[in-house]
């Protein structure tokens, strides 16, 4: 009978296709959380999140706002003394939240990051336009005035398609896709 892995084993085997170092080897030395520029907005560091990995703290690691939080600039892979890509962990742990459908309500990134994918699988492509209005008023006023006189100018100029085009072939992209990433079935 098989057995269920780990919570850190299954982090892990998120990262086997990008060149990482096993998250274990991690020495806490706190580099990645001193080169974080999102670190104070994060409710665990990233170095807390390593650590709650490997102590096996699943919900408590789900429940946190830090990889929806990570700018995403590679400072703490770059820094890292042991070879861990910390960044990579981060946008596993993002996907990871996506399909156990766990995550912190009331963040922008994961109902952004599901909508995108449903776009992106429907046409081929991303397009914008489909995804301003769930989001349009979540600076006000003043930030819907903005938003719409930017689209306006970009309409003006023709870098902005009001309908949304599709690739050739975009049965065989659904196709490719649905194979790595299981949230594109759903979508």
């Amino acid at each position: 009978m098989a057995t269920k892995p780990t919570f850190s084993v299954e982090v892990s085997n998120l990262l086997q296709s990008v060149a990482s170092k096993p998250l274990s080897v991690c020495m806490q030395c706190g580099t990645c959380s001193s080169s974080c520029p999102a670190a104070p907005h994060m409710d665990h560091s990233p170095r807390e999140i390593l650590a709650l990995i490997a102590a096996g703290q699943r919900d408590q690691v789900l429940a946190s706002n830090a990889f929806w939080y990570c700018a995403s600039c590679y400072q703490c892979t770059l820094l890292c003394p042991r070879g861990i890509n910390i960044a990579e962990m981060m946008y596993a742990l993002k996907r990871f939240s996506l399909w156990k459908r766990s995550y912190p309500k009331g963040l922008i990134g994961p109902d952004f990051s599901s909508r995108f994918v449903k776009i992106v699988m429907k046409t081929g492509r991303s397009f914008e336009p489909g995804l301003a209005p769930a989001f349009i008023f979540k600076h006000g006023v003043r930030g819907l005035m903005n938003d719409a006189f930017i689209a306006l100018r970009l309409l003006l100029k023709g870098r902005l398609s009001l309908v949304p085009q599709r690739i050739q072939r975009i049965g065989n992209f659904r196709n490719v896709v649905g194979r790595i990433l299981p949230l594109a079935r759903a979508a």
